[in-house]
This record gives structure tokens, sequence and C-alpha cells, in this order.
């Protein structure tokens, strides 16, 4: 008798388990006995690998309340603009700007910038980024062949989409730090919102209007984005007042360029920003610093190199924000001076700065004002009675031409992700050089000139 029931007890609990549980967890008997001192067998199911088979997938714990991200997301600004004012063509001033070589009264439609991004959440520490980017320049070259300028028009004068993101993010490396690799936003650009301890560069987020224009960093051509590694951190995870950014790269975008070219895996640029939230966030200060060799040493020519210092600085008070911004760049033997008298060449170093102040607030509620003004210096040792050769391959750099920046607008924002932004844009050029060297005309002296642009700029965001 007291076999049978034994034998019952035990196949009644078996038949309460799943079929796979029943096939794949050993049984392991413990004894026990009833009130009427019948013995019962109890079963206990051990771990195998087939029940923690999904534990092991991640070192992270069970999180049933977590639910990953899966988005789509863009965003895109543009303008209905008119070029009251353009230098002539054959001009070189401007290089950096969308209107470069623009011809005085063409008036457009045109995207300046279309985004198109995708974020997926592996797992609640690793984090995927993608972004498409088209950022094409109001000028299109010569339809059909390979003279077209700046941006990302094709040869057939069609905006052309590439990769600016593309990076994988392991979220508290350690308690308040982020691992970025891939290619990704600089810390002189604005970093990637979505990451745990990564907020963005003060200076371009305070701004808040680079569908106006960009800051007068990345202006002047310093890396918005690169193909490298970051740790991006905060010294205070719990209140987050306090932050940093490393990054190294190749300093080459998202390209290695030709072979010939040095930065082609020879060389590494070294990033490095840090950041801090004062008087319960009103007072933003941010400072900022880059190094990148770029060439070695030749007969003619020494090593090269180029480092920027920035400092930025905010108060944010309503109904207002006022914001500084203020650079200086060295460009290690980035020209080369000859002696119009002697032809005498003799490479030297380049010093260039820039300072950016601007002011926006609220006028109601769904409008808004903005203003801003640039003075930038490419070389502060400028001799204009010396002619000047460019050895570095930074940007569009260009160490004759002083410039003048000016914009000025409002912002109407009639629902959220949603701007219209009436604004003038402006820049005034003034050419270092002398007019005249040893009693005759410098054939390479460009006299004053602008660039004034009406515009009607859009922006819009969706899916954050």
């Amino acid at each position: 008798m007291g076999l049978t029931v034994i034998g019952f007890a035990a196949n009644a609990q078996s038949t309460s388990l799943s079929g796979d549980a029943q096939t794949a967890a050993p049984v392991a008997n413990t004894t026990s006995t009833t009130a009427a001192g019948m013995p019962v067998v109890k079963k206990e199911t051990k771990s195998t690998d087939a029940d923690t088979k999904e534990v092991k997938k991640s070192d992270d714990p069970i999180d049933t309340a977590w639910k990953p991200q899966r988005r789509v997301w863009g965003y895109a600004f543009g303008d209905y603009y008119y070029d009251a004012h353009s230098p002539a063509l054959t001009s070189t001033q401007g290089k950096e700007n969308n209107y470069y070589q623009v011809p005085t009264y063409r008036n457009a439609f045109q995207f300046r910038r279309i985004y198109l991004g995708y974020d997926y959440e592996i797992t609640k520490r690793f984090k995927a980024e993608v972004l498409l980017s088209s950022e094409p320049t109001a000028t299109t070259g010569t339809v059909g062949t390979s003279t077209v300028q700046n941006g990302d028009n094709l040869a057939d004068g069609k905006m052309g989409f590439f990769i600016k993101n593309f990076n994988i993010r392991y979220r508290d490396l350690w308690n308040g730090t982020d691992f970025v690799i891939g290619e990704l936003s600089t810390p002189g650009f604005a970093l990637n919102e979505s990451g745990t301890n990564a907020p963005t560069s003060l200076s371009e987020a305070t701004w808040g209007y680079r569908s106006v224009e960009r800051t007068i960093t990345d202006f002047h051509k310093n890396n918005s984005y690169d193909v490298g590694a970051s740790l991006q951190g905060t010294f205070d995870p719990a209140t987050k007042n306090f932050g940093y950014v490393l990054m190294v790269a190749n300093n080459s975008t998202s390209s290695l360029l030709s072979a010939a070219n040095a930065n082609t895996g020879f060389y590494k640029i070294f990033y490095g920003d840090i950041w801090a939230k004062l008087l319960n966030k009103k007072l933003y200060v941010d400072v900022y610093a880059d190094y990148a060799k770029t060439a070695a040493a030749t007969a003619a020519i020494g090593a090269q190199d180029h480092n920027m210092f920035k400092i930025f600085a905010a108060y944010n008070a309503k109904p207002f924000t006022i914001g500084v911004e203020a650079y200086t760049q060295k460009l290690t033997n980035g020209v080369t001076t000859t002696d119009p008298t002697t032809k005498v060449a003799t490479p030297a170093d380049a010093t260039v700065q820039g300072l950016s102040v601007w002011v926006k607030g609220g006028i109601t509620k769904t409008l808004n004002y903005f203003a801003r003004y640039d003075t930038y210096n490419p070389d502060t040792d400028f001799n204009g009675m010396l002619g000047y050769a460019v050895n570095t391959n930074y940007g569009s750099y260009d160490p004759t031409t002083k410039e003048q920046f000016v914009t000025a607008g409002l912002d109407w924002n009639p629902t959220k992700n949603v701007h219209f932004m009436p604004n003038v844009w402006f820049v005034q050029y003034k050419d270092q050089q002398d007019a005249i060297i040893n009693g005759a005309a410098n054939k390479s002296y460009l006299a004053d000139n602008h660039t004034l642009v009406y515009r009607m700029t859009f922006f819009f965001t969706f899916g954050k």
C-alpha cells in the first residue's frame, strides 16, 4: 500500500510540469511524511543550461519593465533664400560658407541638411546608432563634371546621402561613463543625446539655432564627426552637473582619404572637453581642446600639426539667454611666406582666433528672437607685405581674409518641433594683404566685399 501511494504522488507531481521540463530537468527525491505517517516523495528541479539560456545572453539582470528602443527619427532644415549680394564668381572669398560662388540675385528653395537616423537598443547596456545625412550647399558647380563645390551635391547636381554616424555605445562602462566606438560626433559638435551620460555639446545645444548657422568653430571647419572611440561621462552621475568627453580618432571624418594623405592611418587626433552647469543650471561653462599631427617634416617644411583651445560660457535667465564662445588655434608650419624682394620662402606658424557673441529669448509663447555676431582672424601674425602659400590641409583654410558675421531673426514655433524663421545672413570680408607692394599693385589683393542673404528658414524634426 505504501509503495502504491508513493508512486501516485510522484506521477502527480511530474504531470504539473511543462512537457519541456519533464524531459529536460533531472529529478531529485526528498521524503517527508503525512499526518498519517505515510511517506510522500517531493521532486525538485535543478537549474540547467536550458533553464538559464536567456540569462546567459547578457550579464544584465532581467528587467521586465524595460522596453527596448527601436526608433526611426530625423530632421531637416532649409530656406527660401534671396542672395542680395555676393563677391564675383571668380573670387576666393567666403570659401567656408554655404553661398560661396553663388551669383548675386539668385533665389531658390534649398535644403541645407536632411538627417535620417535609426537607434537600436540591443540590451539596456548596448545601443547602436545609424545616421544618414545630406548637407548640400547652394552651389552645384558644373552639372556632369567633377567641379562640384563643397557639400554633398552629386556630379549630376542632385543631393547625396552619406553615413555620418554608425556606432555602438556601451552605457555605464563604469558608473557615469559611456564608451562609444565607430563613426560618431566629436566633442566639438553636438554629441549623441541618447547616451546615458552624454549631453550635447553645450555651445551647440545652448545656441540652439544650427538651422540658422553653425557655431563659430564648426563654421570654420573643426571636425564635427570622425571615426574613432570616445569616453563620455559625468563626474556626478546623480546630478549630472559636471562632465567630460575624451576621444581619439582618425582626423579624416568618414574617410581614410588618399594613400598619399598622412592622415590615412598614420596620425590620430585627440579631443578633450570638460563642461559644468552651475548656479542651479543657469550658468554653463565648456572648455574644449584638440591636437593632431598632420604631416612629417620634409626638407622644405618642418613637421605640421594643429591644435585648438576653446572656451564657451552662457547665462540662462528668463526671458533671454546670452552666450560667448572664443577660440584660438595654432597651425604649426601651416603657411609659407615669401619676401617679394629677396624671393626667400620661409615656413611659418599661423594663429587663428575667433569670437562669437549671441543672444536669444522669447517674445510670446510661440515667438522668439535671436541675434549673433562673430569676428574671425585666420592669422593674427599676418604680414601684408609678404606672399603666402598654404601648407596645411585643414578645411578650406585661407590666411588672407578676415571675416565678420552677423545674423538675426525671428523664430515662430506654432507647434512642437516645427519652426519658421525669417532671418538675415551677412558676412563681411577684409583682405589682410597690402594692395600695393614695392610700388606695384598686388595682383592677389581683393577689395573689401560681402555676402548678404535674406532667408525664410524652416526646420522640423520627427521621431524624437
